[in-house]
């Protein structure tokens, strides 16, 4: 049975900013929040482009974590991107997991949304909120980032 998990990050820097981060300029995530990710290489294909294989690197309760994802699909309109993942340490747990991220400008800042999609390979499996908790620091970290590139 599939899953949805959600949190809504606030965050000062402008919406198309984050957008282009996750989207065509994800390769500079791993200076920008080392804590959590140590690394992002495109596989296949090229930054930006639908279809597209991602590696990521990263550390999740202080462990290792390894993820190949294809870029499933880019809405620049909504300044959203979903990357599936197709390989590594999250499919050991579940049979299939998509992670969704969308920015919507507001007043002051932006939202961030972010969304995990997840099928458990059986019942005793826990809820992704350690990912959630990752995912949360790693915003933050690209946020303060974005905003001292602006000063």
């Amino acid at each position: 049975m599939a899953s949805k998990l959600e949190t809504q990050i606030p965050i000062n820097a402008p919406a198309e900013k984050l957008y282009e981060i996750f989207c065509s300029n994800t390769h500079h995530i791993a200076n920008m929040c080392p804590k959590i990710v140590q690394s992002v290489g495109i596989h296949e294909g090229e930054w930006g482009i639908e279809g597209s294989i991602i590696v990521w690197k990263c550390l999740v309760d202080g462990k290792p974590m390894e993820a190949k994802e294809v870029v499933e699909t880019i809405d620049k309109e909504n300044n959203s991107i979903t990357f599936k993942v197709l390989e590594g340490h999250i499919l050991q747990i579940y049979k299939s997991f998509k992670f969704i991220v969308q920015v919507s400008p507001k007043e002051n800042g932006s939202i961030l949304n972010w969304t995990m999609e997840y099928e458990k390979l059986h019942y005793q499996v826990p809820d992704p909120h350690s990912l959630i908790k990752a995912a949360t620091v790693m915003v933050k970290d690209i946020d303060a980032n974005l905003i001292q590139a602006n000063m």
